[in-house]
C-alpha cells in the first residue's frame, strides 16, 4: 500500500504530479547513461525505471526517496560482471540480470531476518572514502566516449589512466567537441538557474545537431536503435556456476544500495515523516530489485540527486514514483526512436557530471580534524578502491574499520584522577595538569564495560599504577577505582576483580576499593559467590564519599 500521509487530497496530488515529471526529466537521460556505464545497452535504463520505482513506491517507507538506476551500482555491476563476459553481448546481459535477481534476495532476506543492524558495521568513514574513489573511477571509465578513444575494461585506476595516456594522441576531436561542450552546459547552467532541465536540454539539443549535421558520418559515436515497447516477462537462466562468481559482488551491492538509500532517507526525512524502517527498507528494494530482473532491469537504489530533486519540488508521497514510471514507460513505447541520434559523448558528460559531486575530499577534512582514526579508515579505503579494485577496496575499509573498533573496545579508557579545585571534583590528570594527586591515595576510574576482551588490560593498567606508587613510597595507601562508567560486566570481568582484590586488598600496606558500583553491576558480582571479606571491597559509595571517610586532611580541597 501506498505511504500516504493523513488528508491526502488533490493540492498533494498536484504536488505529487510536478515532482514525478521533474524527476522523469532527470532519470530519462540518467538512465540511458546509467546503462551505458553499467556495459548495457541504454534502453536497459529505461527498464530499470519502470516496474522497480512502482513496486518500491507500493512497499518503501520513504515518501521521498526516488529509486532507481545509479552510478555506484552501474559501475559495480560492470566491475564484478565484465570479469566474466564481454559487455553489451546477450551473456553478459544474462548475468547482469541474474546478478539483479540475487541482490534482490540478498536484500530480502537481510531484510525478512531483520539484519538491517548489519549495516552499522560499514562505518560513514568507509562509505565516505569509497564513494570517493568510486567517483574517479566512474570518471576515467568514461574518458573512451568522451573523447572517442579505446579506453579498456578495467576498475583500477592505473591501467585505466595509463591506458588513456597512451590513447591520449588519439582523441577524435568531433567526439570531444560534444563532450565537452556538453559537460560545459552541465556545469554552469545549474549555478545560473535550476529551472532549466539541463540533461534532457542537452540531450535532445545533441540530437537535433547530431541528426542535422550527420555526426555518426563524421565519426561521432551515437546510441544507434533502441527497442521500442515494454519489455516481456522472462525468468533470468540460473546457473550454480555464475551464482558463484556473482555473489561477492551481489552481496557488495545489496549493502551499498542500503547505506545509500538509508542515508538519503535519514537526510530528506522530515518532521512529519514516519519512523524509517531499515529492515522494511531492505524488503521493498529487494522487491522492487527481484520484480525487476523478470522485465530486463538491472539493480537499483536510491539515488541522492533524484532524491533531493523529488523532495525540493514538494514531493508529498511516493505518488510521484509512480507519475515518474508511467512517463518512462510512456518513452519507451511511443518515443525511444528519437533516441537514435544521441551521441555516447552526451552520455559521458552527464556521468562526469553527476559523479563529480560524489568526491567528498571536505569530508575527510573534517574527519581528520574531528578524529584522526577515522580520516586513517577514510584514506585507506579511497587507496585500496583506487589500487585495489572497487570490490577490494570495500573490503579492506571495513575490515580497517571494525580493526580500530576492536581496538579501541580492547583497550579502554581508564585514567588517574586528581582533586581540580577550579571544578571541586575529580578529575583525569593528564588531561587536566594542575589537577592534584591526593597523598596516601591511587584514584582510578574506568570507561567501559569490563568483558573478557580487555579484562587482561584492565588488569595490567591497575596493576602499572599500583606498582609505581609502591615503587615511590613505602607508606601505606588507598586503591580506589571509580566503577560509574562500567554498565555491564562478564564473568571474566568479575574474576578479574576478584583477583585484584586477593592479591593486594590482602597485604597490611594496600587497601583496595572498587566504588560507585552501579546496581546492575554490583548484583552481577552478589550471584559471584565470594566471601564476605572479599565482597566488602565492592560498594556503591561515591568515589568522593570514600575519600572523604578515609582521608583525616583535606587541604588539597581548600
Amino acid at each position: 500500500m501506498l505511504n500516504l500521509p493523513e488528508n491526502y487530497g488533490t493540492v498533494s496530488l498536484r504536488r505529487d504530479v510536478t515532482a514525478g515529471l521533474t524527476v522523469l526529466i532527470m532519470l530519462v537521460p540518467q538512465g540511458m547513461a546509467y546503462a551505458l556505464l553499467a556495459g548495457l545497452p541504454p534502453v536497459m535504463g529505461l527498464y530499470a525505471a519502470t516496474l522497480p520505482l512502482i513496486v518500491y513506491a507500493l512497499l518503501g517507507t520513504s515518501r521521498h526517496l526516488a529509486v532507481g538506476p545509479v552510478a555506484m551500482a552501474s559501475i559495480l555491476i560492470f566491475s564484478g560482471v565484465s570479469a566474466f563476459a564481454e559487455p553489451m553481448t546477450d551473456s553478459y546481459i544474462t548475468l547482469v540480470l541474474i546478478l539483479t535477481l540475487m541482490v534482490g534476495v540478498l536484500q530480502l532476506a537481510l531484510g525478512l531476518m531483520n539484519a538491517g543492524a548489519l549495516i552499522k558495521f560499514i562505518s560513514a568513514s568507509v562509505i565516505s572514502g569509497f564513494t570517493s574513489a568510486v567517483a574517479i573511477i566512474i570518471g576515467f571509465s568514461q574518458l573512451g566516449n568522451f573523447f572517442g578513444i579505446d579506453m579498456p575494461s578495467e576498475n583500477q585506476l592505473i591501467p585505466l589512466f595509463l591506458a588513456f595516456m597512451e590513447n591520449i594522441s588519439g582523441i577524435h576531436w568531433p567526439t570531444a567537441a560534444v563532450g565537452l561542450v556538453s559537460l560545459l552546459l552541465l556545469v554552469v547552467i545549474p549555478k545560473m538557474t535550476r529551472r532549466i532541465p539541463v540533461p534532457l536540454l542537452i540531450v535532445f539539443g545533441s540530437i537535433m545537431v547530431a541528426s542535422a549535421w550527420n555526426l555518426p558520418a563524421a565519426g561521432v559515436a551515437v546510441v544507434g536503435e533502441v527497442p521500442q515497447g515494454f519489455p516481456a516477462f522472462s525468468v533470468p537462466e540460473l546457473d550454480f556456476s555464475a551464482l558463484q562468481m556473482l555473489l561477492p559482488t551481489a552481496l557488495t551491492i545489496a549493502l551499498i544500495a542500503m547505506m545509500e538509500s538509508l542515508a538519503i532517507t535519514k537526510t530528506l526525512a522530515g518532521k512529519d515523516s514516519p519512523p524509517l524502517n531499515v529492515n522494511k527498507e531492505l524488503r521493498a528494494i529487494g522487491s522492487a530489485n527481484v520484480i525487476g530482473s523478470f522485465f530486463s532491469a538491472y539493480a537499483v537504489t536510491g539515488s541522492f540527486s533524484r532524491s533531493a530533486v523529488n523532495h525540493r519540488t514538494g514531493a508529498v508521497s511516493q505518488v510521484s514514483a509512480i507519475v515518474t514510471a508511467a512517463g518512462v514507460i510512456i518513452t519507451l513505447l511511443f518515443f525511444t526512436p528519437v533516441f537514435y541520434y544521441l551521441p555516447q559523448a552526451v552520455l559521458a558528460a552527464i556521468i562526469l557530471a553527476a559523479v563529480v559531486g560524489l568526491i567528498s575530499i571536505r569530508t575527510l577534512r573534517q574527519t581528520l580534524a574531528v578524529k584522526q582514526s577515522d580520516g586513517v579508515v577514510w584514506i585507506v579505503t579511497f587507496l585500496a578502491t583506487l589500487l585495489i579494485g572497487i570490490q577490494w577496496g570495500l573490503l579492506v575499509g571495513v575490515g580497517v574499520s571494525l580493526a580500530i573498533l576492536l581496538d579501541r573496545i580492547s583497550h579502554p579508557r581508564i585514567v588517574e584522577l586528581g582533586w581540580d579545585g577550579k571544578s571541586r571534583s575529580y578529575v583525569d590528570v593528564e588531561r587536566y595538569t594542575h589537577a592534584v594527586r591526593i597523598p596516601e591515595f591511587i584514584l582510578i576510574r574506568i570507561d567501559a564495560r569490563l568483558h573478557f576482551s580487555n579484562v587482561e588490560y584492565v588488569e595490567k593498567k591497575i596493576e602499572s599504577l599500583i606498582y609505581d606508587k609502591t615503587t615511590n613510597s613505602r607508606e601505606p595507601f588507598h586503591v580506589v577505582i571509580d566503577m560509574g562508567g562500567v554498565n555491564d560486566i562478564d564473568t571474566m570481568g568479575i574474576a578479574a576483580l576478584e583477583r585484584l582484590i586477593s592479591k593486594y586488598d590482602t597485604d597490611s600496606e594496600i587497601t583496595l576499593r572498587f566504588v560507585n558500583v552501579k546496581g546492575t553491576v554490583a548484583d552481577l558480582v552478589g550471584k559471584a559467590g565470594w566471601s564476605s571479606r572479599t565482597a566488602q571491597a565492592v560498594t556503591t559509595d561515591s568515589l568522593s564519599h570514600y575519600v572523604k571517610v578515609h582521608q583525616a586532611e583535606h587541604d588539597y580541597m581548600i
